[in-house]
């Protein structure tokens, strides 16, 4: 038994969705989002819950039903209240700005990175030092966020370059003399 698929997504106020076959849209106020469930799984929608169940007792049902589950939530809250990965940049000179659709790099290199900004993504620089990528879809909120941090991933001597608000870098220690 799934822990996870047994429980009915709730619907937020605002938040309305509609089955097709084994194709769920959910509208929001945030945008439209849509998500194409397996066979192995039954959608149903209720009066203010969406509630996923497995067609079988096979073990490829069992999995997509948790998955499947998983996936109407997101859905769910990208519409409602959206997605949002922040970064920080740490090192001497290191910093960033956004500029229409492109965000500004300086991390060191001999010259400027500019990495385009795809559709359905707002990123802001409320301070150069610190990026704030947010959407309605969370893979791609996440796949963004990795793509930046990419440029300049945090190295654990000096801890320099573009990391994940919160996450811990492990920090080796230098040469000795």
């Amino acid at each position: 038994m799934s822990r996870i698929g047994k429980k009915p997504v709730e619907l937020p106020a605002g938040v309305t969705a509609t089955l097709s076959g084994q194709t769920i849209e959910m509208k929001g106020p945030k945008g439209t989002l849509t998500f194409t469930a397996t066979d192995d799984v039954t959608i149903e929608i209720g009066e203010s819950s969406v509630s996923v169940t497995p067609r079988g007792s096979s073990k490829r049902a069992r999995q997509q039903w948790g998955m499947s589950r998983s996936m109407v939530a997101n859905i769910v809250q990208g519409v409602s209240t959206g997605f949002k990965k922040e970064l920080e940049i740490t090192g001497v000179g290191y910093r960033a700005a956004a500029q229409g659709q492109s965000l500004k790099l300086n991390l060191g290199y001999s010259h400027d990175v500019d990495f385009p900004i795809p559709a359905g993504i707002t990123v802001t620089t409320p301070k150069p030092t610190e990026v704030i990528i947010e959407g309605i879809d969370p893979q791609l909120v996440g796949q963004v966020a990795a793509n930046i941090r990419e440029w300049r991933r945090p190295e654990p001597y000096k801890g320099k370059g573009i990391k994940y608000k919160g996450e811990f870098i492990f920090r080796k220690e230098g040469k000795k003399k």
